[in-house]
């Protein structure tokens, strides 16, 4: 009981942010250590364990509530450039390029039981490049309106050239679109071509003038549809053999449920940009609803996703392994609604929101490309029983 004391007074005790996850499991190892060392009392094997467990949970929650999120400074404190780089580069991001691609390559294979490698690697590649150029032209017009005014990780802000910026931008878009076409002509899949080019269309209308149609509020339909049905379905087509594949429920419906969890990155990414938006007048559905209702639509959304993945096994357009895949994501998706309930007002807090759902949307994706997959491989057994 003394060891337990002095551990919940090492961790509850006012140490910095920075160093008391460092302090509380010092403390930890220390109280522990000596019990085990001493002749007087010995420690059981349940109390070692239930010591870090107490260690384990108050520290997470420190963690969680008051450290500073994603890198995110004290005020009055500037965040390094190393930081700001970091969060322009977008890493975790391109997860929207990897899950379509993913996807339409696992639907491809259930439909046909073939799989090209080199062309998932250079469809992959080429999308990666097509998404650097969609993020480096949204910089660029919204530092154009004044939207990235005071957004310190701006590419444009960090390296002052939005000429450059620009050029590096549609320059990237030619790549991408090349890399494309060339697996396009070797599946001879001119479909894939057209649906790429559409999608690549979307990103166009989403952010670039005159259309701007994000500062509109309807990104998160444009974006649905671009990585959803039209990027999705391409790349299924792409991994086409001898002739094209046909367009069926096999890869319309996953695409819809990838193109889901990617409008929601994309809504919970405005949660901490309200003020900015509102004063160059984008009217991004946050600005319109507020954070309170904003994550309503979070939850409601969510709930949405998995009611339509079970319809889908339901009415079996999805197959089971999908289904029940998708639906170990749960707990994920549970995170993203708990976070955002509890912090939406928080700015400093809420801007994880959206890597939170970049988490969900890759794993959810993972999972229903696996589910495909292992379809594919249960074929033949599950014809031999009469299923």
């Amino acid at each position: 009981m003394a060891a337990t004391a002095l551990l919940k007074a090492n961790i509850n005790g006012n140490y910095s942010k920075s160093s008391m996850p460092q302090i509380a499991f010092g403390s930890c190892d220390k109280a522990y250590t000596g019990l085990l060392a001493s002749k007087k009392q010995v420690a059981h094997p349940r109390f070692v364990l239930k010591c870090k467990a107490e260690v384990a949970e108050v520290a997470d929650s420190k963690l969680m509530n008051n450290a500073p999120v994603d890198g995110e400074k004290e005020a009055g404190e500037e965040l390094s450039r190393s930081t700001l780089i970091w969060r322009a580069a977008k890493l975790p991001m391109y997860t929207v390029a990897l899950i379509p691609v993913l996807v339409g390559s696992a639907a491809a294979y259930l439909q046909s039981g073939q799989f090209s490698f080199w062309r998932f690697l250079v469809s992959l590649a080429s999308f990666v490049v097509v998404n650097v150029w969609v993020n480096l032209s949204n910089d660029v017009y919204d530092f154009d309106t004044g939207a990235d005014k005071d957004k310190k990780e701006s590419i444009v802000n960090l390296f002052g050239s939005r000429t450059l910026i620009n050029n590096i931008a549609w320059s990237l878009l030619v790549i991408g679109f090349s890399g494309i076409s060339w697996v396009a002509a070797a599946a001879a899949s001119p479909r894939s071509v057209i649906l790429s080019a559409f999608a690549a269309f979307c990103f166009f209308l989403y952010q670039c003038p005159p259309f701007r149609l994000s500062y509109f509020g309807v990104g998160e339909p444009l974006l649905l549809l671009a990585y959803g049905p039209l990027a999705t379905t391409a790349f299924y087509l792409l991994q086409s053999r001898t002739s094209e594949l046909p367009i069926t429920g096999t890869i319309i419906w996953p695409s819809l449920l990838i193109g889901f969890t990617t409008a929601l990155i994309l809504f919970c990414s405005h949660f901490h940009q309200i003020q900015g938006d509102s004063a160059v007048g984008k009217m991004s559905p946050l600005v319109r609803l507020g954070t309170d209702k904003g994550s309503k639509v979070v939850k409601f959304g969510v709930v949405g996703l998995y009611s339509l993945l079970l319809a889908l096994g339901f009415f079996q357009a999805l197959p089971f392994p999908s289904v029940i895949l998708g639906f170990i994501t749960l707990p994920m998706a549970n995170l993203v609604v708990d976070f955002v309930g509890k912090n939406h007002k928080d700015k400093s807090k809420i801007f994880m929101s959206k890597y939170l759902c970049v988490r969900l949307h890759t794993v959810f994706g993972a999972a229903l490309a696996a589910g495909l997959v292992i379809a594919r491989m249960l074929a033949p057994a599950a014809s031999k029983i009469g299923l």
